[in-house]
């Protein structure tokens, strides 16, 4: 590999890309022994495996003892037989069920055929056999499934709550009273909107296991025991304890990987600044087009390559251009070999290019994120990611798709130019010393919370102990759904109990709150669909929207059918929205201090956001410039969710408006918290814009600090707020009634500040560029932001000095 990157150095083209380079060392195999069934043990073995790995044997004698178990190790670390094994045992001995829960349909066509193969090898008499449920199956494909009555079950969340739970007690009795284990894989994917709802689907069906275990010969409540596989977090048993229901005690942590692994010879790649723009603009050329030309420069070179990109539609078309270029080079038989993996393609083309890669014929692909599951695609050269994938978890998740057991791999990461690609490029240490990032979830969102109290009234009478599934607001939502004539309360002789009416499930999408659509609508044919407020932003009347390859202009948006009208154009500039937001304070649940100042409360609220878009601005698709602004009259949005905010303290307000702070946002010699005038300052600040460009920043390194997109988060700042009566900075929730992130980083407000004001320190552009305080989401423009206001403001706040 060593070759490889001495190569790409000699590249001219690629002059000064490398900023950072270094190998993540490889390590030997540490394995354990196991007593293993025999007939389990003799499949394995005709299968290769004759030892297992210190952590899966950790593992398996953790179910074994009746532990609940997290097991957070890399990709292709061996997970599965670390619930494979239990599971399968207890199947032989006593045709226990275990059920399989994944995030994906195609996590659960490769684990099914790896687990029916295994199972294949037992035999027809051992008892044990496979099945999947989902939603791709044919009635008659269900129920020939049910009758069959397999022991291992795997499915989605999605059909558990639609298709299992519902009927537990009339299709799936069978199941549910020899039910001992279950197995949440990808635990760290269940985090924001889909993270609540599942957590909520795992209540529902801890409380059905329950009751099944209640009514059997041991008398006993326990439920199944949980197995949840997961990526490397920074909380891995907190946050499997919040999906399902369980105790943090109950949970054993088995995190030290003893799998093989050769070394990974990481580059960070930098392109370079747009030409005649000059240094420290910020602006730099496409990281898509860089990374095309890498892949290709790889794949011509021989090393088998998966880039991982951010989007189908990138995916898609830079496989093509890829291929392409390949052709233009004379190789057209690798040209062939380059391909495009994405969660949208049917299952026999999605089989077909995991063969493909397994079996070496396909030298590269460009893939979204599903090819970063535990999907098994055997081992790559070179892994290359199309831009810094938000957080260091998935980029080490995607980087462990390379390596052919001990052999070396290269990684390079490709950086764009938003805030959070351009701080790890800046600074490498935060990528490779930095612990994970947290996993958060919220079950406690009370916008979900009553569909899934009513849908488990359903699926089984609500009695007043269910508080300890449903939390402190169980009470008050039984009342508001019994008066709403949802619950139907009975007396009986065990006390009060609940049984819902309706039939809540098919009403609820677990991967969204709100399911208002607007279909996108060309030549009569519906191409896309849209969830309301992203149309509101993406479909408004003259937005420029691209699919698959083509762009369309938006001659008309109808709320009332839910239809939006779109034209092919060649226009060559794109289109961002303006709006204006306010944020209504209803209620403050918590305060603390900020560490550094005790002299500045932070709170965490309930809120109210309300979003008025009021038009629209025309981009030159090449520079960005602005080419003029058109208003729009659409609707006004609300948003009941939670937030943090803080107020600025008297001081740093007057400091910023006299313009007391230098080029760096420093205070100058002799400057004090008092308001003494700087000898280095003078003017008049901009204290709007600062403290819009703290926001911003603040809001870009979320995904630092905790596993989610920047998209799930958003920010207000005002020189004046009624509820404070002062200056204030809110970071909300994007999402109704809360995901769980700014409860969070209520919490750990004073790391947060400290990594936002790092990378505004950081970033050498002169007043502010995309890499610090401009965001693509602002409904300002980025009119007025303040780069060396906002670092003086979080100087001020951290106390960095004094």
């Amino acid at each position: 590999m060593d070759d490889t990157i001495a190569w790409l150095r000699e590249r001219p083209y690629y002059e000064g890309q490398i900023v950072d380079e270094r190998t993540v060392p490889g390590r030997s195999a540490r394995t354990a022994d196991c007593d293993v069934d025999d007939r389990l043990a003799g499949v394995l073995a005709d299968g290769g495996i004759e030892d297992l790995y210190a952590h899966q044997v950790a593992a398996i004698e953790a179910v074994r003892s009746g532990e609940n178990v997290v097991l957070a190790t890399e990709t292709a670390s061996g997970k599965s037989l670390a619930y494979t094994v239990p599971a399968f045992e207890r199947a032989l001995d006593r045709r226990a069920t275990a059920l399989y829960v994944a995030p994906q349909v195609a996590l659960i066509n490769d684990q099914t055929e790896t687990l029916s193969e295994l199972a294949r090898g037992l035999g027809f008499a051992s008892g044990v056999s496979v099945a999947q449920y989902t939603g791709r199956q044919s009635k008659s494909e269900k129920e020939a499934i049910r009758e069959r009555q397999p022991t291992v079950l795997l499915t989605t969340p999605d059909m558990l709550h639609y298709g299992i739970l519902p009927h537990a007690y009339r299709l799936w009795d069978w199941f549910f009273q020899r039910l001992e284990t279950v197995v949440i894989d990808e635990v760290h994917g269940y985090r924001g909107v889909f993270g609540s709802h599942v957590s909520l689907v795992m209540r529902r069906l801890q409380r059905v296991a329950e009751r099944f275990d209640a009514g059997s010969d041991s008398g006993t409540q326990d439920g199944p025991e949980w197995i949840c596989c997961s990526a490397t977090i920074g909380n891995p048993v907190e946050h499997a304890a919040a999906v399902t229901g369980q105790s943090e005690a109950s949970f054993a942590l088995v995190d030290a990987d003893a799998s093989a692994s050769g070394p990974r010879h990481w580059l960070l790649w930098n392109p370079p600044e747009y030409e005649g723009e000059g240094w420290g603009s910020g602006r730099r050329r496409s990281n898509h087009v860089e990374t095309k030309r890498l892949f290709v420069d790889l794949v011509a070179r021989g090393l088998q390559t998966v880039v991982f990109a951010g989007s189908r539609q990138t995916a898609e078309r830079y496989a093509s251009d890829s291929a392409d270029e390949l052709r233009d080079r004379g190789e057209h038989d690798l040209a062939d070999a380059v391909g495009a993996y994405q969660a949208a393609l049917t299952d026999e083309r999605r089989r077909e290019l995991e063969r493909g890669l397994q079996s070496g014929d396909l030298r590269g692909v460009w893939s979204t994120s599903a090819l970063e599951l535990g999907v098994d695609v055997g081992g790559l050269d070179a892994v290359l990611l199309d831009g810094y994938p938000g957080t260091r978890m998935r980029a080490f998740q995607q980087a462990g798709r390379a390596g052919r057991g001990t052999d070396p791999a290269l990684v390079a990461l490709v950086g764009g130019e938003d805030q959070l690609d351009q701080y790890v490029l800046r600074n490498p240490d935060a990528l490779f010393e930095t612990g994970a990032e947290q996993a958060v979830t919220n079950p406690e969102n009370e916008q979900l919370l009553p569909d899934h109290v009513h849908a488990a009234a359903c699926e089984n009478w609500l009695s007043p102990d269910d508080d300890r599934h449903f939390g402190e607001r169980f009470p008050d939502v039984v009342a508001d759904l019994e008066s709403a004539g949802a619950l139907d309360r009975r007396q009986t002789d065990q006390g009060i109990r609940w049984l819902g009416t309706g039939s809540p499930h098919h009403e609820m999408n677990l991967r969204t709150v709100d399911d208002r659509e607007v279909k996108l609508v060309a030549k009569g044919d519906v191409i896309a669909t849209l969830p309301f407020e992203d149309a509101l932003r993406d479909a408004h009347p003259g937005a420029i929207y691209h699919h698959q390859g083509r762009r369309y202009e938006v001659t008309d948006l109808d709320l009332a059918t839910g239809v939006a009208e779109l034209s092919r154009t060649w226009a060559d500039y794109f289109t961002r929205v303006l709006h204006d937001k306010t944020i209504t304070v209803e209620a403050d649940l918590d305060e603390r201090r900020l560490p550094a100042r005790e002299d500045v409360p932070v709170r965490f609220a309930s809120v109210t956001m309300r979003k008025q878009i009021t038009g629209y601005e025309r981009r030159d698709g090449s520079s960005g410039e602005v080419l003029g602004q058109r208003a729009l009259d659409l609707p006004e949005t609300t948003l009941e969710t939670k937030a943090l905010y803080h107020t600025v303290p008297s001081e740093l307000t007057a400091q910023i408006r006299r313009g007391e702070y230098g080029p760096e946002g420093s205070r100058g010699v002799g400057d004090s918290r008092s308001g003494d005038a700087a000898t280095d300052g003078g003017g008049t600040g901009d204290f709007p814009g600062s403290i819009h460009a703290a926001e911003h920043a603040a809001i870009s390194m979320f995904p630092f600090e905790y596993l989610c997109d920047r998209g799930d988060i958003g920010g207000l700042s005002t020189p004046h707020h009624p509820h404070t009566g002062e200056p204030t900075i809110f970071v909300y929730d994007g999402y109704p009634g809360g995901i769980g992130l700014t409860r969070a980083g209520y919490r750990d407000i004073g790391p947060l500040l400290d990594t936002t004001l790092s990378m505004l320190r950081s970033c050498d552009c002169a007043d502010g560029c995309p890499a610090c305080v401009q965001s693509p989401h602002c409904g300002n423009a980025n009119d007025p932001l303040d780069k060396h206001g906002a670092i003086h403001l979080l100087d001020g706040l951290t106390g960095e000095t004094s």
